[in-house]
């Protein structure tokens, strides 16, 4: 019998997809690396998969670094790009033969072909490698969770916070249970249980309903030592599948019952509709309350229809048209989706006098707006997110200008939608925060992690199909409350019982090899 260290793979294919969304998100749009750079990159970085090559590294196990492919949330995913993706992780995990693999998702992708892209990736996955590799997956709360996502993985773990402070102890909590699989210590039994019905709002779990739903599950989790973990998934509400709805899985140790537990926090949904609801402000009355309370200046406005961090375009003027027909002289940045504008600015140059319609080509219903500024700043649009929610990871907005609009209004046209929860996406474009009296960005809830202490958050009510609104979406597969009339729903409980007991591994020479787990001191 041989001794040899654990092998993970560790990869990430992370995008929330936007089925509204009538552009779709091509090869260019990702930010793509591989090998040692994963490493470095992610371990820098706040995200689930730096989470999980951390806590691999502090067992001292033998990191495989796949693919990382990573873009803004935006319209569904080319498809031949996707299947590029999934080759790539398959054919890494057949030639390396890890022990294990983890992998950071969103659980809310999907292509130009299939509404369900994870489970798609998950079930090729699994038919490559076996059953005896176990698979964790680390996802984002907001996931669409699918029997095809949960049937071919061991270990399905959420992030439990939004805004999301708490994604990198997600991929910490994926990797210690991984390797409690691979050490005989978990065996893994995943109860999903589904209820169809989305959050019409209140989506932070600091307070309201939510609150109250989490801390139901923690207390339950911590009333019984079988259950290693239990994780609420606020379905994303852009994606049209015929099981869209609020799940809750909770993992157990062996052959435990679960299903009640599951079922029960689920049903927290439905006993508290009526609460998840969000206080907005209409934008003429964000403008109003700005100019009034200077004091609490700068303000962060989200643009809630328009948030790209939904999956939106990013192509509304809106607020931009509010604005300008005000007279009391409010500074302020705004992004605006618009790669013609770039051309034409690139084409013009920097200090260039400008004339242009910009914005309101992507997103159904919108019209451009006609401006007049000048070419300040012209850039490639590459910046680093500062976090805490997914600093240090690399962005790009594409070719980026800055258009001074009526001397006061810095308009950032990018080509790409812009991850603009952040404020490095006005920082690298030479824009000073402390000097506006306000900022939009293109998020609704992340955007208060990212600017805390910088500046006062306002939550607009704003067009696009960014924000969900009642019969303002045309959903032809789904069925759920509020937006049709179900009835009492039921819920549906599937138990995913522990798939093999590992059998013994062999090297090439036939010899039983026993798998080194070095414990932390």
């Amino acid at each position: 019998m041989k001794n040899k260290r654990v092998r993970v793979m560790v990869a990430r294919f992370w995008h929330e997809s936007n089925g509204f969304n009538p552009k779709s998100t091509s090869a260019g749009d990702f930010q793509i690396c591989a090998g040692n750079s994963l490493v470095e990159i992610a371990t820098a970085s706040g995200s689930t998969l730096g989470g999980m090559i951390t806590e691999f590294q502090r067992y001292d196990v033998d990191i495989i670094p796949s693919i990382s492919v990573t873009a803004p949330p935006s319209g569904l995913v080319d498809h031949e790009f996707f299947e590029w993706v999934k080759s790539r992780l398959i054919s890494d995990a057949l030639e390396n033969k890890p022990d294990a693999i983890a992998l950071e998702l969103h659980g809310a992708m999907g292509t130009t072909r299939l509404a369900d892209a994870e489970g798609d990736l998950l079930k090729g996955l699994r038919e490559a490698v076996g059953e005896v590799v176990p698979i964790g997956i680390g996802l984002d709360l907001h996931a669409h969770l699918t029997d095809a996502m949960i049937a071919p993985v061991d270990i399905c773990i959420a992030c439990k916070e939004n805004p999301h402070s708490d994604v990198v102890e997600c991929g910490e909590k994926v990797a210690r249970c991984l390797l409690a699989v691979l050490g005989g210590e978990l065996r893994p039994v995943n109860t999903l249980a589904k209820l169809p019905m989305i959050l019409p709002g209140a989506a932070e779990t600091a307070n309201g309903p939510l609150l109250e739903i989490h801390e139901h599950a923690r207390n339950a989790a911590r009333a019984d030592n079988s259950i290693w973990d239990i994780s609420v998934f606020n379905v994303f509400r852009y994606v049209d599948d015929f099981d869209i709805g609020q799940a809750v899985i909770v993992l157990t140790n062996g052959d435990q019952e679960s299903g009640l537990v599951a079922e029960t926090i689920v049903k927290d949904f439905w006993l508290k509709r009526a609460r998840f609801q969000d206080e907005l402000v209409e934008i003429d009355e964000a403008l109003a309350l700005m100019a009034a309370r200077q004091s609490r200046r700068p303000y962060v406005l989200a643009d809630m229809g328009d948030r790209v961090l939904a999956g939106a375009p990013g192509d509304s003027t809106a607020i931009l048209a509010a604005v300008l027909k005000r007279r009391d002289g409010l500074r302020g940045a705004l992004p605006v989706t618009d790669p013609a504008g770039v051309k034409k600015a690139y084409e013009c140059g920097r200090n260039s006098e400008i004339t242009l319609a910009i914005g309101g080509s992507i997103t159904p219903g919108f019209t451009p707006l006609s401006v007049t500024g000048r070419v300040v700043h012209l850039s490639d649009g590459q910046f680093v997110l500062d976090g805490p929610f997914q600093g240090g990871e690399p962005c790009s907005m594409g070719p980026t200008a800055v258009i001074e609009v009526d001397g006061r209004l810095s308009v950032i046209l990018t080509t790409g939608s812009a991850f603009s929860h952040d404020p490095a996406v006005f920082t690298s474009q030479g824009i000073d925060i402390a000097s506006l009296d306000f900022l939009v960005v293109k998020s609704g809830y992340h955007f208060k992690l990212n600017f805390a202490e910088q500046a006062t958050p306002l939550l607009v009510r704003s067009p696009g199909i960014g924000y969900y609104t009642k019969r303002t979406l045309r959903y032809e597969k789904a069925r759920f409350w509020p937006e049709h009339d179900i009835g009492e729903p039921s819920v549906k409980v599937t138990t995913y019982r522990d798939r093999h007991t590992l059998s013994p591994r062999a090297d090439a020479s036939g010899a039983v090899v026993t798998l080194d787990l070095r414990v932390p001191s």
